[in-house]
């Protein structure tokens, strides 16, 4: 089957997003760590909020990471949908 084809199907999308949320939550998670952990643990909110959230950095934050779960998502489906 095209993926055109499964790009029409119910059961696509919702196959990328049983397998896109949990890469998405994970990744976030992860680089959030890489880029703050001691921020983090030792509950200085700021400092992760001024590193990766202030001055309109959210929308790079997020947009990079919900492109490479929809991605992802979509390969992994793909690869495995007959």
């Amino acid at each position: 089957m095209s993926l055109l084809h499964k790009f029409q199907q119910k059961e696509f999308w919702i196959n990328v997003l049983k397998v896109g949320l949990p890469f998405f939550i994970i990744v976030t998670i992860i680089i959030l760590f890489m880029n703050n952990g001691k921020a983090i643990i030792s509950g200085d909110f700021e400092t992760v909020y001024q590193a990766n959230f202030a001055n309109q950095k959210w929308i790079r934050f997020w947009l990079i990471k919900i492109v490479i779960s929809l991605g992802y998502g979509m390969y992994i489906t793909n690869k495995n949908m007959k």
